[in-house]
């Protein structure tokens, strides 16, 4: 048995047994569906078996997700504040113990699993709690001047409801929550921790409402009435699934999908800065982020001296087990992620790409492949879709303007950056005709973003922000009312 191994025993700090019940619905862990095993890509082997949820299991879930929801709205917000306070430090005490279990399971570097936990911008589960209990005295409306005599107006904001939250496997940490379906040990271990947390506050379980399962469950969700808000992560074909389903019902949606990201390196831009942004953005997370730089655009007459020294440094990147000291890239998460790279490149080199870095899998028992850098035409139609995993294309251009038209010609506009020292290229980079993009960078990675600023993304990936100053705003229901 897996847990038997020394690497695994630290498991059992965090509520991780070799078999697990996927749902924690009222209070209760309990679980009816089907018998799935989480595995560790770094091998395929087994870490653990989880009970997944069945439909039943949802209903019943909801109905006391409903009830509960009831008694928390009427919680004042800085109160509701300080549970969330208490949150973050339960995983504050548990950082090592949960980022090594992300590690294991989702396959990123052991750092990357600690900072997902701790600060880094798509998860920062310890950061966020801290950030939401100070928003929590902030939640203030408006007087506004009335046109009728001797009249006010007000601006009220109350809680929306339930949220129903579909999370992705790469990051899986996460209100109705449904896990991704391949990093299920990181969802039970998170939710044992905000258990933990409603039982010493005699709060009922039911206000954090939590499933492991596969589509049916994501599906669930979006019907369900009860639900006003839905936030989804996961790529653009499924979110706009998930979008249509929950309009039907004019329930609203927050989006965070795909990322097809580009980075400019003008003629003038620090090389050896770039070139290691360009490293860290590209291979990162084994280019499963959804923030990973896809797209690089180096100006012509610097094009050679900056594609040198990439193709040097990327040769020197370590390729491992992810909790091992040194490893810069872990395995891909799946052994279908694995054979979708296999068939990307192939697709790649139909359309006239060319392999300058990279390219294969490597033969192991896990989901290894190579970081890859590829020489390709801007117009290749694969260059407009994110093929989720290390492939870094490299393309020419000759003014600003050309770059800045590359730059927006994907669907997607999640992240992008700029490197350069010229003032007026950064004030053009970050205007109206600029970057289509959520987030626009400035010599720095794409990746990266602080809680402190809202994330998210234009065009197929989604419109839906998460943190910032009012990112509350989207889980509260506003109402003007007269006096």
């Amino acid at each position: 048995m897996s847990f038997e191994r020394e690497e695994y025993r630290f498991l059992a700090e965090i509520g991780v047994g070799p078999t697990n019940s996927g749902c924690y619905i009222n209070g209760q862990w309990k679980a009816h569906g089907s018998i799935v095993s989480s595995l560790n890509p770094s091998n395929n082997q087994r870490i653990a078996e989880v009970v997944e949820a069945s439909v039943e299991d949802y209903k019943e879930g909801m109905v006391a997700c409903s009830e509960a929801a009831k008694m928390w709205m009427k919680v004042p917000a800085p109160k509701r504040g300080e549970i969330v306070r208490q949150i973050g430090e339960a995983f504050r005490a548990k950082l090592e113990s949960l980022g090594r279990l992300v590690s294991l399971e989702m396959g990123k570097i052991l750092a990357e699993g600690i900072g997902e936990v701790q600060n880094c911008h798509e998860a920062e589960i310890v950061d966020m709690c801290d950030y939401a209990v100070g928003l929590s005295r902030q939640i203030n409306g408006s007087i506004i001047p009335s046109e009728r005599p001797n009249h006010m107006m007000f601006e009220m904001w109350n809680p929306l409801g339930i949220v129903g939250v579909i999370t992705a496997f790469n990051f899986p940490c996460a209100v109705l929550e449904k896990g991704a379906p391949t990093t299920p040990l990181v969802t039970i271990a998170v939710t044992k921790l905000v258990a933990e947390v409603l039982e010493k506050n005699n709060l009922p379980g039911g206000i954090f409402t939590s499933f492991c399962g596969g589509a049916e469950i994501g599906e669930a969700i979006s019907k369900d009435t009860h639900i006003p808000l839905v936030s989804f992560t996961g790529s653009s074909q499924v979110g706009l699934k998930v979008q249509q389903i929950v309009k039907e019902r004019f329930g609203n949606c927050l989006l965070e999908l795909s990322g097809n990201n580009a980075i400019v390196i003008m003629n003038d831009a620090d090389i050896g800065l770039a070139v290691r942004s360009v490293l860290f953005a590209a291979v990162g997370t084994a280019g499963q982020r959804c923030t990973t730089c896809r797209r690089l655009l180096i100006q012509e007459n610097i094009y050679e001296t900056v594609l040198n020294q990439l193709t040097d440094v990327y040769k020197q990147v370590k390729i491992g087990d992810p909790l091992e000291k040194g490893t810069l890239v872990g395995p891909l998460h799946t052994r279908a992620s694995k054979e979708n790279f296999e068939k990307g490149i192939e697709i790649i080199k139909s359309q006239g790409g060319k392999i300058l870095v990279g390219g294969s899998t490597i033969e192991s028992e896990g989901n290894f492949v190579q970081p890859t850098i590829i020489e390709i035409s801007p117009d290749a139609p694969v260059v407009k879709e994110e093929l989720f995993g290390p492939v870094l294309y490299v393309m020419k251009f000759q003014t600003f303007e050309e770059a800045v038209e590359m730059n927006n010609s994907v669907p997607q506009g999640l992240s992008s950056s700029i490197f350069t020292q010229r003032p007026d290229l950064i004030f053009k980079w970050i205007g109206p005709h600029g970057s289509d993009c959520g987030i626009v960078n400035v010599n720095i990675p794409t990746n990266g973003a602080e809680i402190g600023g809202a994330f998210g993304g234009e065009k197929a990936t989604g419109g839906g922000r998460e943190a910032g100053s009012d990112s509350w705003k989207q889980y509260m229901r506003r109402s003007t009312w007269t006096l």
